[in-house]
């Protein structure tokens, strides 16, 4: 067997072992308690493990057994993923990119206004089904709670550096 199908059945390997914790992530995740932020996630890392799982097999089969229809089919499945996650990436760069914030004299934290957002994302969360589902799952995270327990007075609230979720 030549070097870099040795090599490519390595790092399929690797990625096969890696998508089993993957799916154990979205199976975990679907026995949670149901909430807006978990139904949202749950089916696509499954999703996400099981097309790592088989792309990974393909790869380690065909580097294994050099078959070329394999190695061929995993190729154009690798380079898909690879874009599919290229263009996720840029989408979700370029929607959050302008963070709305902006410097409150005398304060710790910035501002959030939505209208320093990008456009897509504004009209989407300004939706009021959308709204509710965003709200549901900031509810379900205990921020506020947390940051009673944190700031004892105003001063220190207002002094403090924190995370434009919090703010």
């Amino acid at each position: 067997m030549a070097v870099s199908n040795n090599i490519t059945a390595v790092l399929n390997i690797v990625a096969l072992l890696c998508s089993i914790p993957i799916i154990a992530a979205g199976i975990w995740l679907d026995q949670k308690p149901e909430n807006a932020c978990v139904h949202l996630i749950r089916w696509p890392v499954i999703l996400l493990g099981f097309l790592i799982l088989l792309v990974s097999l393909a790869g380690f089969v065909g580097a294994y057994r050099y078959k070329e229809t394999l190695l061929a089919f995993y190729l154009c499945c690798m380079a898909i993923l690879i874009a599919l996650l290229l263009i996720l990436l840029v989408f979700a760069f370029v929607v959050t990119r302008p963070d709305g914030s902006y410097d409150v004299p005398g304060k710790g934290y910035k501002e959030y206004r939505l209208d320093g957002y990008s456009a897509w994302l504004r009209d989407h969360v300004v939706d009021n089904k959308s709204w509710r589902k965003i709200k549901a799952c900031l509810a379900d995270t205990g921020v506020c709670p947390k940051l009673t327990q944190k700031f004892i007075t105003a001063d220190q609230f207002f002094a403090a550096h924190i995370s434009p979720l919090q703010a």
